[in-house]
């Protein structure tokens, strides 16, 4: 069984590698650690923080993960991210990611973690990007192993529609769907 998160939220944590001079937070449940003082834990917490990029992602997980590339949630939300790094891609495991509370302003940054085979569950809200007018359907279409976005199930209804969307924005041809 694994331990709960790596909690350091609420550090005042101004870079990821920051991160490394810091304690994690004791919660109801302890946290497990190996011999080499390593978290057994699949879960992160670095939300509301003052991290602006993700530089030393890897570096830093390895440093509090027994198995750092089994990391299968990630909280990064309320911090000063701009944009979604490639590091992210290399966590091949990861189901969960909150992203919420940022400044990642750049819509198709979103089809990177499309490579993400696990990823089901993701919250881009409050970012500059959810003000776009194709904000839902660019996230849903990009990728294809989504159940929630922003708190919100993805329907399977709203998944054809948004193939529907997608094939037609490739093309060129009207996206809008006329009412039944």
């Amino acid at each position: 069984m694994y331990s709960p998160p790596v909690d350091l939220s609420f550090k005042e944590i101004s870079s990821v590698t920051g991160a490394l001079a810091e304690a994690p937070r004791s919660g109801l449940r302890p946290l497990k650690s190996n011999s080499k003082g390593k978290y057994s834990s699949r879960s992160f917490r670095l939300r509301n923080n003052n991290i602006p990029d993700l530089f030393g992602l890897q570096f830093m997980l390895g440093h509090f993960l027994a198995q750092p590339l089994k990391l299968g949630w990630l909280d990064l939300s309320f911090n000063k991210i701009t944009c979604i790094e490639l590091v992210l891609c290399e966590l091949r495991e990861l189901r969960v990611l909150y992203l919420h509370g940022n400044a990642i302003w750049n819509l198709p940054e979103v089809d990177r973690l499309g490579e993400l085979p696990y990823l089901h569950s993701i919250t881009l809200h409050g970012n500059a990007i959810d003000t776009n007018k194709d904000y839902r359907n660019r996230v849903i279409s990009a990728l294809p192993h989504l159940k929630k976005l922003d708190h919100s199930a993805v329907t399977c209804d709203e998944r054809r529609m948004v193939n529907a969307w997608h094939q037609g924005s490739k093309h060129g041809g009207n996206t809008k769907q006329s009412p039944q």
